[in-house]
């Protein structure tokens, strides 16, 4: 039952058990892929099914993490596979099982609203939003944001972050954002929001079209055959300003 049942693995060296980061992040960019296709589905279609599927998988997945072993989760699993030929980086395994607690709290009361009551509104938008939150800054720059009130919360301070966060460093002189690359970077939102005004504005065929849809002229607004054969008729008034 010892090798079956456990969290992290037990490195020398390392005063705590560890997990390989380098799985994790791989692990929370599979269910956030999965997670971020549930959800555009659910915000643009209205339709919660892939939602309720993904929900019960991740409070699947959650569950084996923290109560039997990560290693036999399944993202976990396929998160080695993708990374198994990469030096592992060991990361403190005590804050790691305090946040997924928190992603599978969140997967609880999904499945209580979304699966048990098919609950539909923006209580599960918002939920579905904040685990993909967590996932995107895991998988996308090894923060795990959960992990930063694991402190709050335990007399054992974390340790070995993924970065050495945990660790007081001194940035090397590459890692500082001065003001001239913060300075590019708010010119480069400006020139993408000026050319999405001026280059992607409304046709005046498109801007008049829920007028002529009101009035019941010209027809603008209703679907061709081949977008309502796919069943997209609704998105096709969406995207056509008719909506």
């Amino acid at each position: 039952m010892q090798k079956i049942l456990g969290f992290g693995e037990r490195v020398p060296d390392y005063g705590v058990p560890v997990l390989n980061e380098r799985e994790v992040r791989a692990a929370a960019g599979i269910l956030f892929a999965f997670a971020l296709v549930s959800f555009m589905n659910s915000w643009l279609m209205g339709n919660f099914r892939l939602t309720q599927i993904f929900v019960i998988g991740f409070l699947i997945d959650f569950t084996i993490r923290i109560f039997i072993n990560p290693k036999y989760s399944p993202s976990m699993i396929l998160g080695r596979l993708a990374v198994k030929n990469q030096v592992p980086e060991w990361s403190g395994a005590p804050q790691k099982r305090f946040a997924w607690a928190v992603g599978w709290t969140l997967a609880v009361v999904m499945f209580y609203l979304i699966v048990l009551n098919k609950v539909v509104g923006p209580i599960n938008l918002i939920v579905c939003a904040t685990c993909l939150t967590l996932m995107f800054f895991e998988s996308a720059f090894g923060i795990c944001l959960a992990c930063k009130i694991y402190n709050a919360f335990s007399r054992q301070q974390a340790r070995h972050c993924p970065g050495g966060a945990c660790e007081v460093f001194v940035p090397h002189p590459s890692q500082k954002v001065g003001a001239g690359a913060t300075a590019i970077v708010a010119i480069f939102v400006a020139v993408i929001g000026f050319t999405s005004r001026q280059w992607f504005q409304p046709t005046q065929a498109q801007a008049a079209a829920p007028e002529a849809a009101a009035t019941g002229g010209a027809g603008k607004c209703t679907p061709p055959d081949w977008a309502v054969a796919m069943g997209h008729g609704e998105m096709w008034k969406l995207h056509n300003n008719c909506k």
